[in-house]
């Protein structure tokens, strides 16, 4: 038995925003500490995307294994980035539509 609750980071396009807080939800209520990535209501500027990308894969580096939001089997270019990050540093990775 573990000492904490998996953790689980989240990744996937924002334009999956609503699957992705579903998800969220889901594993929260399971038992799960869930790191997902950051949410802006407005446009944001090229340094701070480059800026949120960079800690997401520090997000990653946290987790337990990584959970693909990808509706349809879409994957994006961000999230193709931290895909194969995840599986460079050797951590599970599961998707939500395996395609």
């Amino acid at each position: 038995m573990p000492d904490r609750p998996e953790i689980v980071c989240i990744c996937g396009s924002t334009r999956f925003v609503d699957e992705m807080r579903a998800a969220n939800r889901d594993l929260t209520f399971a038992g799960v500490i869930v790191v997902a990535p950051g949410e802006a209501d407005e446009l944001i500027t090229n340094e701070q995307k480059t800026a949120l990308d960079a800690l997401h894969l520090r997000k990653i580096d946290l987790a337990d294994r990584v959970l693909v939001v990808n509706p349809g089997g879409y994957i994006g270019e961000s999230t193709s980035r931290e895909i194969a990050y995840a599986h460079a540093t050797g951590k599970p990775i599961s998707f939500t539509d395996p395609g």
